[in-house]
């Protein structure tokens, strides 16, 4: 699995219209699940990601979690983190798990998450969505779960 973090003031996912998802401050997860993935990627994410200190204390220095600040997530799936791009313009997606394969994983990395006590807002698996949000510093990470 593969997930661009992105730590935000706010932020938002709207499916037709409709806003479906909304955090204040908190992370934006931008999830993408691979072929390979299993159980073991899921755990070891949300304990990274739960821990993750990436927040501000009042000295100003990263060493609070996203727990430490009571803050929530935005998780997004997103297909597309898996794109190949060596041939051709147009990317290709071959890597990218098919959906009978990534939404039980990426329920389980959301159950997951909120288990740890978090508050997580989704947008909708496969959908068109327009994701808005205010990234705070900026702080954008890439976590890869088979690199670890």
């Amino acid at each position: 699995m593969k997930i661009v973090i992105q730590r935000t003031k706010e932020a938002s996912v709207t499916i037709e219209g409709a806003i479906v998802g909304e955090i204040s401050h908190g992370l934006v997860l931008l999830v993408g699940i691979e072929e390979q993935d299993q159980q073991e990627d899921v755990d070891y994410l949300v304990r990274k990601i739960s821990k993750m200190r990436i927040f501000e204390d009042s000295e100003g220095k990263m060493n609070l979690s996203i727990e430490d600040v009571g803050g929530e997530i935005l998780s997004i799936s997103q297909f597309t983190l898996y794109a190949e791009t060596k041939k051709g313009n147009r990317p290709s997606f071959i890597k990218a798990a098919k959906p009978e394969t990534a939404i039980p994983l990426y329920e389980a990395l959301n159950t997951g998450l909120r288990e740890t006590g978090l508050t997580v807002q989704t947008g909708g698996f496969g959908a068109d969505m327009k994701v808005s949000l205010l990234n705070d510093g900026p702080v954008t990470i890439i976590i890869d779960s088979k690199q670890h």
